[in-house]
């Protein structure tokens, strides 16, 4: 015969005759990895208009004769520009009563959470503005049609493209002094330790045993991960080249917020993090980042 308790109540069963037990915190959060300090030329600012000028039209060199005349080379300088109009908001209320009772969340653990979210945001917009970058296609690696099955048997093709690409453009200037990329979802960043291990010695010794990490350096580029891409598309070619603006005063800050709704005001406290902000290619720059169209 077994003894009978009474525990009447919901999850969490306050109303039942047994001890309970609460953490200290609530369970962590799973933050997502965000890349875009590394990739982008990001800058704080208060300024409206950040403008960066470009020689769109070179001087050329040409041929001379000894006593001979010769003419001037015009060349044109124009504006490029990141603006920063954009804003996206994280908003959080909590009620008196509820900060007063439940003490597992306040400001601070909420506040860097948002924080997380924040970041995560920035990344997702990034990574979002692929219709600005040069688009790198099957075609791009010796294939037919537009998107790429990445595999293990092209995922070093896909480098090797990006790479010729960049040479092409001239950016191995700028790719020496800044290094390449490729942002990579988690399917292609599997195939790309498959490759590592299966390649080499040492490499593939040092692959078998600690496998890859973000930002892994192979194949004279940075090897980045990330699960906010728009579907269809990654981002590569060369780090610090794509501008993200950032307004300095609002940004990484936890502020205020009127506790009021539709109905009116509420009694609690209601704080929120805005991103202020703005993207730009640069027109001179655009054809070393790339849109790596893939199914």
């Amino acid at each position: 015969m077994a003894n009978t308790f009474t525990t009447a109540g919901s999850d969490p069963n306050v109303g039942g005759v047994y001890p309970q037990e609460y953490a200290d915190s609530v369970q962590r959060r799973l933050n997502d990895i965000t890349n875009w300090k590394d990739t982008c030329d990001w800058m704080l600012s208060n300024s409206n208009t950040l403008n960066f000028p470009y020689m769109s039209t070179e001087f050329t060199a040409q041929s001379g004769t000894r006593g001979t005349a010769y003419s001037f080379s015009d060349f044109t300088i124009t504006n490029d520009q990141v603006r920063l109009v954009n804003q996206d908001v994280v908003p959080v209320y909590v009620d008196y009563a509820d900060l007063a009772q439940f003490s597992l969340l306040d400001w601070i653990r909420l506040g860097e959470r948002m924080g997380e979210v924040v970041r995560e945001r920035v990344g997702s917009l990034v990574l979002a503005q692929h219709a600005a970058w040069t688009d790198f296609t099957n075609v791009s690696i010796g294939g037919a049609g537009t998107n790429i099955t990445v595999s293990a048997t092209n995922v070093d093709d896909i480098i090797r493209g990006v790479k010729r690409e960049v040479g092409e453009a001239n950016g191995l200037e700028l790719a020496r002094e800044r290094g390449m990329f490729i942002e990579w979802r988690f399917a292609d960043m599997e195939f790309l330790e498959q490759f590592a291990q299966a390649n080499g010695f040492q490499l593939a010794d040092a692959a078998l045993k600690n496998g890859i990490a973000n930002a892994y350096y192979f194949m004279g580029m940075y090897h980045y991960v990330s699960n906010r891409h728009t579907a269809g598309h990654l981002f590569g070619g060369v780090r610090k080249t794509f501008q993200l603006g950032l307004l300095r005063n609002t940004w990484g800050k936890l502020l205020e917020s009127p506790p009021v709704n539709g109905d009116g005001p509420l009694s609690g406290v209601a704080k929120h993090y805005r991103i202020d902000y703005g993207f730009n290619a640069p027109t001179a720059h655009a054809t070393i980042l790339f849109d790596i169209n893939v199914a």
